[in-house]
């Protein structure tokens, strides 16, 4: 026979952006590693460069960067870490992006519109990237964006857990905040036990981003504790609406449960001003210490990440993660 013969181990490495250090700190303690060191700094033109201390040729490569304001630098940034390790002869790149940018510019309203959302992952893969692992995509249909393997994690577990362990003993019911996440909150509803599901009608104004109107309740929410499911809060203006709106119906309390934490303009204004007694959120985003308010609980999405990070190295299940249904 000939040719030559070799077994070869697998290298896991992981690789972190500027944007979320402390995230990818925790996340390399779950899978029992460490960041690679990495000289990233920008030119006075505002260019990034990027290059990693150590060897990577034949590694399998994970990059996480969290899609942060600036978010076109945040991106920007791990298409770069993505193309040096192509370049580099890394065996196989995984992107971890905890939140995908561009995930609401997922088709077009009107004529003469981008999908943002479909660039991003083209982007990604011209660059190198051999799959994508993302959590609460704003639309799960995002998968398909990508030609390869997508990895779409879910916060579920982690904020049903921490609900039920504080409000478990109370008279509850799961709320959307639309008509479009009905899907997500029937699965919190299930997951919480079968309780009664209600959303919130509501219209929006194509010509005025950010800002929609709250109508009214569908569903019985009266005396109950409203558990308010959302993928992202970004300047609070629907969630509150959504808030009023349910305590007006006679809900005994309000419970903001999200993933993403945008929290941009008012937010932190709206939010510690609403009815809800608390809001609930994972850091897959940086919050910063005056983005931080008294009824805010924010839960670390890390074991969850390194779980799959390992399943994903380990060639295991992902799905197995979320009782088969990712």
């Amino acid at each position: 026979m000939t040719g030559i013969k070799r077994t070869t181990e697998k290298n896991l490495m992981l690789f972190s952006g500027r944007c979320h250090p402390a995230l990818a700190e925790e996340v390399a303690k779950e899978v029992g590693t460490s960041i690679v060191p990495t000289s990233i700094y920008d030119f006075a033109n505002g260019e990034i460069y990027v290059r990693y201390q150590e060897s990577v040729r034949g590694s399998d490569a994970f990059v996480i960067q969290s899609h942060s304001a600036p978010i076109n630098e945040a991106i920007m940034e791990q298409l770069i870490m993505v193309d040096a390790l192509k370049r580099a002869s890394a065996k196989r790149i995984t992107v971890i992006q905890p939140f995908y940018g561009y995930a609401r510019q997922d088709k077009k309203h009107r004529g003469r519109e981008p999908i943002s959302a479909r660039l991003m992952a083209d982007l990604f893969l011209t660059a190198g990237a051999d799959r994508l692992m993302v959590v609460d995509l704003h639309t799960a249909q995002i998968q398909g964006f990508f030609d390869g393997p997508v990895d779409h994690l879910m916060a579920m577990p982690i904020l049903t857990d921490y609900v039920l362990q504080r409000y478990g003993d109370k008279r509850l019911a799961v709320v959307s905040p639309d008509a479009g996440r009905i899907k997500v909150a029937e699965n919190w509803a299930e997951k919480l036990g079968g309780v009664p599901l209600a959303f919130i009608h509501k219209t929006r104004d194509i010509d005025r981003p950010n800002e929609t109107v709250a109508n009214r309740v569908v569903g019985d929410v009266e005396g109950r504790t409203c558990i308010l499911v959302d993928d992202l809060i970004d300047t609070g203006g629907t969630i509150v609406q959504a808030c009023e709106a349910l305590m007006a119906a006679g809900a005994a309390d309000v419970v903001i449960a999200a993933t993403h934490a945008v929290f941009s303009g008012p937010a932190v204004e709206r939010l510690e001003g609403c009815s809800a007694s608390e809001v609930i959120i994972t850091n897959t985003l940086p919050l910063a210490d005056d983005k931080r308010f008294d009824k805010l609980t924010e839960l670390s999405i890390a074991p969850l990440l390194g779980q799959a990070i390992r399943e994903v190295f380990e060639d295991g299940s992902v799905t197995s993660l979320f009782d088969g249904k990712a």
